[in-house]
């Protein structure tokens, strides 16, 4: 009896381990997001899925309900996306104060790409001067770095939540070998330029970046950006340029960025795609068509914007070039020259299409004061420059000088220079992209240093939220391809830029009920609502909407970088 008993338990025991040996083993993860709909970044249909997170990549995608895991973020209801890309960063500075990139990280942004134009290496000893001299809460930053890519390796180093990344200026690498004087460069010169250009990109710059508007860019004549853009072709780059002229010379300066790619062997987009003034508004319609004509033609041109009807920038940009020629002590001194001044006078209220002139395209009523270094001028802050001129009894352009001067800057400025239909068209273009053109703030922080364009705070919430769900321009799944896939496949990224296994976990969950931005021109310091979770390489940056105090961020490298391991 006993050995019927034994040989009971004996089959019952083997038939539970048999049955435990088929159970497979179970999955497990560091982080698991479950039952969000997922936007693929692709531009494909979303669904409903559960998103892994092993380390820094995406470890799997689809119903993981066995699956265990070390966090887990509920994202019923919510959308799951890739972490957006900020094709127009102007965080360079602001990053290395505050890390964290505040106002970017609560919008979903991942990776900043910096470089319109001037770029934080190569560095001369005139161009570590300048940095040294520029200040961000009144703090200035003495440069710890030479190359660009030393200065994207101090960030990460130093700590940082968001990804970053950066073209090479072609203005740096201009004034590190010219200076800021109006002359064509030698042979030797250029061939200096080009050498920079080359470790530039071998260091992992995205390729070039110009912006022909500004003094000393602007002394920039096509042949020289050619051949830059010849080097940067040779790495597979992107030439992207703040055109010379967005204004009365729109088109024309259109087909001078085509003519640089064509030439150069390279791919080109604009930066913030625009029609400055009334006047010029008309002209988008063509613009966007030899855009297109262009990319039928096999060019890789491409473009981004950011979502206002008004730019930022500085007083320099209602002056003509030849004043500001050798750097800002030299402007300065020259503008307390009377007769001097007497003609700068007279070229700020005469239009031209000679240089572009922000003040005569917004109009006096149009141009907003935001930002001044001397803390005795911050009371004007928000301030028109009608407004100012009439309390100062002065006119407008002796008001633009006399700032200038008084402020020993170039002055924060807003111009009020697009239109909304214009704006409509474009963030429904196919090939367009968005970029904030800011720094990356805190409202806390930052509010006692001046009103920045609110696009700093708001520029991808109002993709999701105004022109998606309210105001219905284009579907979530293309808004999303637009702000990830897209810009990642122009600037080819490896593994970013959309989720799938494999890829690195650049994440975010956001409620396309709730998004939304709240900065004003008014009142700026306002962080957007609805982005609920950001992951960055893996590590969650933003969690229940709030900073984490983690900086995961790294060096994202361009095409050309010597160490790809092919």
């Amino acid at each position: 009896m006993l050995g019927k008993k034994l040989v009971g338990l004996t089959m019952a025991f083997m038939l539970m381990v048999g049955a435990c040996a088929e159970q497979p083993p179970v999955e497990r993860y560091d982080t698991i997001i479950r039952g969000g709909t997922v936007y693929d970044g692709l531009g494909g249909t979303p669904y409903v899925a559960d998103v892994a997170i092993q380390n820094d990549r995406i470890a799997k995608i689809g119903d993981l309900t066995s699956a265990q895991a070390t966090h887990i973020v509920d994202a019923t209801g919510q959308a799951v996306s890739p972490g957006f890309i900020n094709m127009l960063s102007w965080a360079v500075t602001s990053l290395l104060h505050d890390g964290r990139g505040l106002s970017d990280l609560k919008q979903g942004v991942t990776l900043e790409v910096f470089g319109e134009g001037m770029s934080w290496g190569p560095l001369s000893e005139g161009g570590k001067k300048i940095i040294a001299e520029m200040t961000f809460r009144d703090q200035p930053y003495v440069p710890q770095w030479k190359t660009l890519g030393e200065y994207l390796e101090h960030l990460e180093k130093k700590g940082v939540s968001p990804n970053v990344a950066s073209f090479v200026g072609a203005t740096t690498v201009r004034m590190n070998q010219l200076g800021e004087i109006n002359r064509a460069p030698t042979l030797d010169e250029l061939d200096a330029m080009k050498a920079e250009v080359r470790t530039a990109m071998e260091e992992g710059a995205l390729g070039l970046g110009s912006s022909l508007i500004y003094a000393p860019a602007f002394y920039s004549k096509t042949d020289e950006l050619v051949e830059l853009a010849k080097v940067v072709g040779e790495y597979d780059g992107m030439y992207i340029s703040h055109m010379r002229s967005e204004g009365n010379r729109f088109l024309e300066a259109l087909e001078e960025l085509i003519t640089i790619e064509r030439e150069g062997g390279v791919a080109a987009e604009v930066y913030h795609l625009k029609a400055s003034g009334k006047e010029n508004w008309h002209k988008m319609d063509e613009a966007i068509a030899r855009i297109e004509a262009a990319r039928a033609e096999g060019l890789a041109i491409t473009a981004d914007m950011y979502t206002y009807q008004a730019g930022a920038t500085g007083l320099d940009a209602a002056m003509p070039p030849w004043v500001q020629e050798g750097g800002y002590d030299a402007w300065s001194e020259r503008l307390k020259d009377p007769v001097i001044r007497a003609r700068v006078k007279e070229e700020m209220r005469t239009p031209t299409d000679e240089w572009e002139n922000l003040m005569l395209a917004a109009g006096y009523d149009g141009v907003l004061l935001s930002g001044f270094e001397n803390p005795d001028l911050r009371h004007l802050v928000g301030k028109r420059l009608s407004e100012i001129a009439e309390e100062r009894g002065q006119d407008p352009e002796d008001v633009v000088m006399d700032l200038v001067i008084e402020d020993g800057s170039r002055v924060g400025t807003i111009y009020f220079l697009m239109s909304k239909e214009n704006m409509h068209k474009q963030v429904k273009l196919p090939w367009l992209s968005f970029g904030s053109d800011s720094a990356a703030l805190d409202p806390v922080l930052d509010a006692p240093f001046g009103n920045p364009h609110p696009r700093a705070y708001g520029t991808f919430a109002r993709v999701l939220g105004t022109f998606v769900r309210d105001e219905k321009l284009i579907p979530m799944e293309e808004a999303i391809r637009k702000l990830t896939h897209l810009p990642a496949t122009n600037l080819k990224l490896k593994d970013r830029g959309s989720l799938a296994v494999g890829n690195y976990a650049d994440v975010v969950v956001f409620d396309p009920a709730k998004v939304q931005d709240h900065a004003t021109f008014e009142k700026p310091h306002a962080l957007a609502s609805g982005v609920e979770h950001v992951w960055v390489n893996g590590g969650q940056v933003i969690a229940d909407g709030m900073h984490t105090g983690t900086t995961p961020g790294r060096v994202v490298r361009g095409p050309g970088w010597v160490g790809w391991k092919h």
